[in-house]
């Protein structure tokens, strides 16, 4: 009798602590949380780049991690403090592989952000990709005019191989761009997709100055760098297969919002400005370009 109450007794007490043990683990607390992100516009980057998304906590950057593809939404996994701490969630444009000091914080090519209200941020490229400081209106108020030209050379029967954003074909000291200046980390870039290949004109940050290669571009002709504002002569020489002259008519030109470094040879998906040449435009005769197809990318993140 007394085995059998010592064994009942050994019994009671080792399912009162299994079942503590059980209350414990159904009561202890998550140490990690849910982050949902989905956005609208991102395009696949080249080999040597990444998304990646940060959370700002107490004002330093916490990374959620980095992604490639684009396919929408996408859930990551994150440490349940900085989430329900985090402020605003930023996206960036990162070197893959990318190690040391460099990792722990996000590079200038930042692409989306947007601050938590309650458990949702709504993001969009104007909230960083444009400078707020400098400018009110973001990449959709964007505007362009354009002119056919080749002021690089002396012949006159070629005008259509080159195009130049100016405003005012008499008064050459009018820039044909309205666009917000952007912060650190992108340029525009011009662009002309011939029989769908795309040429480019040029980076530049400034509307109202030469473009990057206006010195270095191995097109224009022998009568200087032309007017010194974004544009180019295709005059000579040859880009992607294009053999020059060519005839920009019935083309499409575009300005995009381009990551700086960027591997990519071709327009980067935000595009605040694109237009066809007429098939009957007129040289030197003002041209006015169009919105783009995605001027600025937007999505949301839910914690």
């Amino acid at each position: 009798m007394k085995k059998i109450l010592n064994l009942a007794i050994a019994f009671a007490i080792a399912t009162t602590f299994v079942a503590c043990s059980d209350d414990e683990d159904n009561n202890s607390v998550p140490t990690t949380g849910s982050l949902t992100v989905d956005f609208t516009g991102l395009e696949v980057l080249g080999a040597d780049f990444v998304y990646e998304g940060w959370l700002i906590v107490n004002g330093s950057p916490v990374s959620t991690g980095t992604f490639t593809s684009v396919d929408f939404p996408q859930t990551y996994t994150v440490g349940i403090d900085d989430l329900q701490a985090a402020t605003t969630f930023v996206l960036s444009i990162e070197p893959a592989g990318e190690t040391g000091a460099d990792a722990l914080a996000p590079a200038a090519t930042k692409i989306l952000t947007g601050n938590f209200s309650g458990d949702t941020a709504n993001v969009n490229s104007d909230n960083i990709v444009v400078d707020a400081t400098g400018d009110i209106l973001g990449l959709g108020s964007s505007w362009g005019k354009y002119i056919l030209a080749t002021p690089t050379d002396n012949d006159d029967t070629n005008e259509a191989s080159g195009i130049w954003f100016l405003y005012n074909t008499n008064d050459p000291t009018i820039s044909g761009l309205g666009l917000p200046t952007l912060t650190d980390g992108w340029k525009y870039e011009g662009w002309v997709v011939i029989d769908g290949t795309p040429v480019s004109t040029g980076t530049f940050t400034a509307v109202d100055a030469a473009d990057d290669n206006a010195a270095t571009s191995p097109y224009k002709g022998s009568v200087g760098n032309g007017p010194g504002y974004p544009g180019e002569d295709y005059v000579i020489g040859s880009a992607a297969g294009v053999d020059f002259l060519t005839d920009l008519k019935g083309k499409t030109v575009v300005i995009s919002v381009e990551p700086s470094p960027d591997n990519s040879a071709a327009p980067f998906t935000l595009k605040p400005l694109a237009h066809v040449v007429p098939a009957d435009a007129e040289n030197f005769t003002v041209i006015t370009m169009g919105a783009g197809p995605l001027a600025v990318l937007s999505g949301s993140v839910i914690r």
